[in-house]
């Protein structure tokens, strides 16, 4: 992994990165980790492959915990905030990444649970260890993004349907994020190779991520959307609070 900030950019940072055991929100931890940030591993089920990161980052001179929250769950979000309270005081950074809603066998509102009510749930939870200055990030997909104006494939779009919900409600709280000084911003992504999301629909709908990336001329892969979500986490907040990654001509006739 090649560092993408600053060495010690982050130094005295405490960053918690929300379904970070794998995937865009391990890599995403890794370069905020390489960068100095005290990083927060979070998982669902996944502890032993969370605290394997943690090893890692340790052994690369880091400092992590690893911290196990079922977002959906209130009591579990309010447990994971008093443990990261206990150990380092507050945050600084928050990556809203975990998401969710293709899996099987979780109900069928769980896309909107988990894509909108528990981010509302977990960001409300998180400003009393927010500080102003600190920065809040929430991952989404252009398919998300642009579900109102551009239709997406129809196994997505449950998820595309909830996760702009999610991103809506998120933003309704920016007036008060002002007030308290800190910031929001909203990386949008095109579909990302090598992601269990991407892994879903392929299974659903056989040559879909290949049409995709053909349409698109190319699809980052996990590493590179995590590098911009963790710049996304330092960098000056863009207009309309929002960061896109790779190429939104398929999505907008701006």
């Amino acid at each position: 992994m090649s560092i993408l900030l600053q060495p010690h950019s982050l130094e005295g940072k405490r960053a918690l990165v929300t379904g970070s055991s794998r995937g865009i929100g391990a890599e995403t931890v890794g370069y905020l980790s390489e960068a100095g940030a005290r990083v927060v591993v979070n998982f669902r089920n996944k502890e032993k492959r969370a605290l394997q990161l943690v090893e890692k980052l340790e052994a690369a001179g880091g400092t992590a915990i690893a911290v196990g929250a079922d977002l959906t769950d209130p009591a579990s979000v309010s447990s994971m905030f008093a443990t990261i309270r206990a150990e380092w005081g507050g945050l600084d950074i928050l990556v809203l990444n975990a998401s969710g809603g293709m899996e099987s066998g979780m109900g069928e509102d769980y896309a909107m649970r988990l894509n909108r009510d528990a981010q509302v749930n977990l960001l409300t939870s998180a400003l009393p260890l927010l500080g102003a200055g600190s920065r809040v990030v929430f991952v989404t997909s252009h398919q998300a993004h642009f579900i109102h104006t551009v239709p997406t494939m129809p196994e997505y779009e449950p998820v595309a349907l909830s996760k702009r919900a999610g991103e809506d409600a998120l933003r309704a709280m920016i007036p008060q994020l002002d007030e308290l000084g800190i910031e929001f911003v909203v990386v949008s992504g095109d579909m990302i190779e090598g992601t269990i999301t991407a892994t879903l629909l392929e299974r659903a709908n056989p040559g879909a991520i290949s049409a995709r990336k053909e349409a698109a001329g190319r699809l980052y892969n996990v590493s590179e959307f995590a590098a911009e979500v963790a710049r996304a986490a330092v960098e000056p907040v863009p207009e309309n609070h929002t960061r896109y990654i790779g190429d939104i001509s398929g999505f907008t006739t701006n």
